[in-house]
């Protein structure tokens, strides 16, 4: 497939190394000793650290911001231990989703739809703190009402909570990395 130069934003590289998280992008070198290491490049090949900040650096912020590639990284930092350059690729990702919702390329509700945040029943949740102490994250929090409360742009989508929720009022939507995984495993 060929890049046009309508696809090309020149100022995307700049624009990631200005945010917090972005600041070492221009360390890396393509060694690719993240992607070696990745787990989720191992199950889901399309997606590849290396590839991502060619990405950046080629200038496809729309095709990457607006694609999933980037809600893939489950940021369990193994590409950060195994980086000679120290680029920390996972704070790079977490930068391009703060990018994406700030530009609204993607809102939060399309995080809910597409698996990449679990959310709360208010109507369920018992606040039994459950979510609150299981979370190694610590995302979920008890708002004002007293009820769990979970921000969709900080949510992991590790499927934890609504697994452990007593009452099941957490939801976490199919995503598309599970119906990709759930694919490979039927190939074979």
């Amino acid at each position: 497939m060929a890049i046009t130069n309508k696809e090309i934003n020149a100022a995307f590289s700049a624009e990631v190394t200005a945010l917090p998280g972005g600041e070492h992008l221009n360390s890396c070198y393509s060694c690719g000793a993240c992607s070696g290491a990745c787990p989720v490049s191992q199950a889901i090949p399309d997606f590849d650290p290396r590839r991502i900040i060619h990405m950046i650096r080629l200038g496809l912020k729309e095709q990457l911001l607006t694609s999933e590639l980037v809600w893939y990284c489950s940021n369990c930092r193994s590409c950060v231990f195994v980086c000679p350059q120290d680029v920390r690729f996972a704070e790079i990702v977490s930068a391009l989703r703060k990018l994406a919702l700030d530009q609204g390329l993607l809102t939060e509700q399309d995080l809910l739809d597409q698996g990449k945040s679990a959310w709360v029943d208010r109507d369920q949740c018992v606040s039994c703190l459950t979510c609150v102490r299981v979370c190694p994250w610590r995302i979920p929090v008890i708002d004002e009402g007293g009820r769990a409360y979970i921000d969709p742009k900080e949510c992991r989508a590790c499927g934890i909570c609504p697994a452990e929720c007593p009452v099941q009022a957490i939801n976490l939507n199919e995503s598309a990395d599970e119906r990709l995984i759930a694919a490979c495993g039927t190939d074979r």
